[in-house]
């Protein structure tokens, strides 16, 4: 308070400045005896006011930590993979045979082919497979892991032969021998002969030959088999048939059959 302090100095000053002049007055009338008055030295006392310390309280600053914005997780919605619809496969039943006495089962469709295996009076077997007319039948002994081709004539069927397809089953593949050269054929009207020269074969593994044919007569084309130990065999061919003749020549031995030749038929 500083200023303050200037102020009243000023005012009391002149103050004591009159009083004395007015002491001084009187004492010129006032008896010699009387003692002069003390002078009277105003004593400035300084009047020191402190200023308040201000005392600076520190303001905390407050330390923010920042709110972690977190990611969403993003789930996944799983692909649902359709469950395929299962069809069901229907099951086929079968015909059954019984065999009616001993009988050959044999490779192919006809007696021309090599046995394959043998049947005997009461034994069972599952019909798979035919031949065009169903004289044939491609069966599964139920004591064999294979199929092979028995007689119509020598079972007794139980069920529908018709329910099954006609089948063309391959021919077990032998290669011990060569197959055959100088493979030809003539016509004569409607015979046709095929002729080719003969194979060597050891007498244990000789069976002859086979020739697949496709014929016509009657106006329809047939599929036949022969089988025959000579070099040439003749097949009666007539006209009419809307497709074509033709045949395959084998050379037949005990373990199987050679490699065909076509038959170039006229």
């Amino acid at each position: 308070m500083l200023y303050r302090f200037n102020r009243q100095t000023k005012i009391i000053a002149p103050l004591f400045v009159l009083i004395l002049i007015a002491l001084s007055g009187c004492s010129g009338t006032a008896s010699s005896s009387t003692s002069a008055a003390p002078t009277l030295e105003p004593t400035l006392t300084s009047i020191h006011t402190s200023a308040p310390s201000l005392t600076s309280t520190s303001i905390p600053t407050a330390t923010l930590t920042p709110t972690r914005t977190l990611t969403p997780t993003v789930t996944r919605t799983p692909t649902i993979t359709p469950t395929p619809t299962i069809t069901p496969t229907p099951t086929i039943d079968f015909p059954d045979v019984s065999v009616l006495m001993q009988a050959n089962c044999r490779y192919g469709p006809g007696t021309a082919y090599l046995y394959s295996h043998g049947l005997y009076e009461g034994g069972q077997a599952e019909v798979h497979g035919r031949n065009y007319s169903g004289s044939w039948l491609w069966i599964q002994p139920d004591d064999l892991d294979r199929h092979c081709w028995v007689a119509a004539s020598v079972v007794e069927v139980s069920g529908n032969i018709k329910s099954v397809n006609f089948v063309q089953s391959r021919l077990p593949k032998a290669s011990l021998y060569g197959p055959p050269e100088e493979v030809g054929a003539k016509r004569k009207g409607e015979q046709v002969k095929v002729f080719w020269e003969s194979v060597w074969m050891t007498e244990d593994d000789f069976r002859g030959y086979l020739i697949e044919a496709t014929i016509c007569q009657g106006g329809q084309l047939l599929s036949v088999a022969v089988h025959t130990d000579g070099t040439s065999y003749e097949f009666t061919d007539e006209g009419g048939c809307s497709g074509e003749s033709g045949g395959l020549l084998y050379v037949v031995e005990k373990h199987g059959y050679v490699d065909p030749v076509t038959i170039p038929w006229p």
